[in-house]
């Protein structure tokens, strides 16, 4: 397709062939420090730099989620050489503190949304980020990048599927160089498959960066005034190999790679503006040459930037607790309540308190509220931030990035944890390291609820998980597990109100059994609590398995043994003092957990209890571990209960650390 004519509106003409030619030389520069040994990795952008002309249609409010390969967006965005070169060679001061990778951008003042490595993990929190200035109501419009061959991600399908059901105001910028490092993908393209919807699509020819800026400018002021989504095809070449690491020469024939360079969008560029009088060849020859001396000084000096300190490498890991917790602004029943009862209420408490929070998960509008009532009478009340969600997780944990880097607090459901699958990636690429890798420029506050784990007949194996381990091995997220009413609403109060993501996870077997409150208060996460005072044996438990330690705990009263039980609350900060507190009154430890028992959350109470001299010389006896055999639960309530810790076994467990 021949690039467009018409003039729409005036452009910086020389000042983006200027960054271009910024853009190609910093991915020259670099190359050539690869071969020199002074970098670790490259992801160059050589071909993509017409891409940059979208960003004269950007204001300083709109956002922007890239991709690695947008050298010369973000350049054009307000991002500088030094810090592009920063992040290249890992130096102090850079946008990751040498945390991410080469090219994978960010900057909070700009708003560029710090790049993810998984492809195509972009587009779900871009989607939720337009989202969330739809429900501000205001016209600013969120563009995310993406490369060709990550179009056959699911995400990006959930991502477009959502923005055009919504009517969000985004661009999807498809940088389509038709490999997907070695793997042609003409006949993959979704596009060129005839998948989506023709009217959602505009086809560009982005290797003229005339046509890039007028199409653009079309799909952004489409999204400005209410239009919805494009899908803004933009078809390149990459003239480079895939990555530092890769050699397109071994896998593109040569005369696919000289044809390419004929076709170079730089060249095309300079070409155009010499013909249109705008630029002489001397010029250009002239703007050339004082690029390539400005950008070598750069990294000259980068070179010399220290490395970052490792003494900090465990900084913005997680945030700081509020000074003070909001007061809960309820008042105990006059009789025993349950755990849902009192989450509810505390729900609508925190809805009338906080009007940031969006709440959004499958059939929690009313009447239904939720498959368990968690979210009755929501909807009625606030319509417009109490939503049903698809049958989409990823989409659920997705949006709900985006919609917490807006300043909201997205607080979502989840039907059930094992079906929290479809959204991992989200939950561990994207949430759990977003603070530590922009080094606390990007935060994620919000709260990903969910009822856990079995002992609730015939739920099988996908309705029965609580795996534990898996949360708690992942750094950055909070797990809170809470076992009584008071508990639910206060931990879940502190979680509203905290600057980092919490997994709630709700025991179904407990949360509809009648418990006293005494008050309703805020309960920072850390702090564990002593269920009952015991002088011989301590036995931690948490969320369904305290039931457990309980019956145990009045067995072994009739033989004159005292038990202490600790309900941990939160696994993810967790109070290792209170256990070696309790340990140095009982020198016996027993841990009962319902995840399997290969790196459960036992095993690491175990280990930080015995592998610290002092903790283990408390002990007087081997520590025991009461766990679900490794083995999936099954639907059959016999089998289920078979393969659960249960009474015998906790009994068999606390009497051989007393022998």
């Amino acid at each position: 397709m021949k690039p467009t004519t018409v003039e729409r509106a005036s452009f910086p003409k020389l000042e983006l062939l200027r960054i271009m030619l910024l853009s190609r030389e910093g991915d020259r520069r670099e190359g050539i420090l690869m071969r020199q040994g002074k970098g670790w990795f490259q992801v160059p952008g050589m071909g993509h730099e017409a891409i940059a002309a979208i960003a004269y249609h950007l204001r300083p409010d709109d956002y922007l989620f890239p991709t690695y390969r947008d050298r010369a967006l973000m350049l054009a965005r307000g991002m500088t050489t030094r810090e592009i070169a920063l992040d290249f060679m890992a130096r102090a001061g850079s946008s990751s503190e040498g945390r991410n990778m080469p090219a994978h951008y960010s900057s909070k003042a700009l708003n560029v949304f710090s790049v993810a490595t998984p492809t195509g993990a972009q587009c779900l929190p871009a989607a939720g980020a337009a989202w969330g200035i739809k429900l501000a109501g205001d016209d600013r419009v969120v563009v995310c990048s993406i490369g060709d061959a990550a179009t056959r991600q699911g995400e990006f399908y959930e991502a477009v599927c959502y923005a055009v059901q919504e009517k969000l105001p985004i661009v999807f910028v498809v940088e389509d160089n038709q490999y997907g490092i070695s793997t042609p993908t003409r006949h993959m393209l979704p596009m060129r498959l005839h998948i989506f919807d023709e009217q959602l699509i505009t086809y560009v020819n982005g290797r003229y960066a005339q046509e890039v800026y007028e199409k653009s400018g079309e799909a952004i002021q489409k999204a400005r005034s209410g239009g919805g989504p494009t899908i803004l095809w933009c078809e390149i070449d990459r003239l480079s190999s895939h990555t530092s690491a890769d050699d397109h020469r071994v896998y593109r024939p040569a005369e696919e790679i000289e044809a390419m360079f004929e076709r170079d969008p730089i060249r095309l560029f300079a070409e155009q503006l010499i013909a249109e009088g705008v630029l002489t060849q001397e010029q250009y020859e002239q703007m050339q040459a004082e690029i390539v001396k400005e950008v070598d000084a750069i990294y000259q000096e980068v070179e010399r930037v220290p490395l970052p300190d490792p003494a900090h490498v465990l900084d913005h890991l997680y945030g700081e607790p509020p000074s003070a917790y909001k007061p809960i602004p309820l008042e105990v029943e006059n009789e025993p309540t349950t755990m849902v009862a009192a989450f509810n209420r505390t729900f609508h408490a925190a809805m009338e308190t906080f009007d940031n929070i969006i709440v959004f998960g499958e059939d929690i509008e009313d009447p239904k509220g939720g498959v368990f009532g968690f979210t009755k009478g929501l909807s009625s009340k606030y319509p417009e931030r109490v939503r049903n969600s698809p049958l989409a997780e990823a989409t659920i944990v997705g949006t709900a990035v985006g919609l917490a880097a807006m300043g909201y607090r997205p607080v979502f459901e989840i039907q059930f944890i094992d079906f929290i699958t479809p959204g991992f990636h989200q939950l561990v690429s994207q949430i759990a390291t977003l603070r530590w890798r922009s080094k606390g420029d990007w935060k994620c506050p919000l709260v990903i609820y969910s009822p856990y784990g079995a002992y609730l007949p015939a739920g099988g194996m996908w309705h029965s998980q609580s795996n534990d381990g898996w949360w708690a091995h992942t750094p950055g997220l909070r797990i809170a597990i809470p076992s009584t009413p008071e508990d639910i609403a206060g931990l879940f109060w502190a979680a509203i109100q905290d600057d980092d993501p919490t997994l709630f996870l709700i025991p179904k077997h407990i949360f509809r059994v009648r418990q006293p409150v005494e008050a309703y208060r805020a309960i920072p996460f850390g702090k564990a609590a002593i269920r009952r005072e015991g002088s011989d044996v301590t036995v931690v438990a948490w969320g369904n398995t305290l039931e457990l330690a309980f019956q145990a705990a009045e067995h072994f009263a009739q033989q004159g043994v005292s038990l202490e039980i600790i309900d941990l609350r939160t696994l993810v900060p967790c109070d290792w003092e209170t256990i070696e507190q309790s340990l140095a009154k009982t020198g016996r430890l027993v841990v009962i957990h319902e995840d399997n028992r290969t790196c459960g959350f036992g095993q690491a109470i175990i280990t930080e209890m015995t592998s610290v001299p002092e903790r283990f010389n408390l002990l007087l006896a081997p520590p025991q571990l009461v766990a679900r055999y490794d083995v999936h639960i099954p639907f059959c309530p016999e089998l289920e209960y078979a393969v659960l810790p249960d009474l015998t076994r906790v009994i068999a467990a606390i009497q051989t650390t007393l022998e």
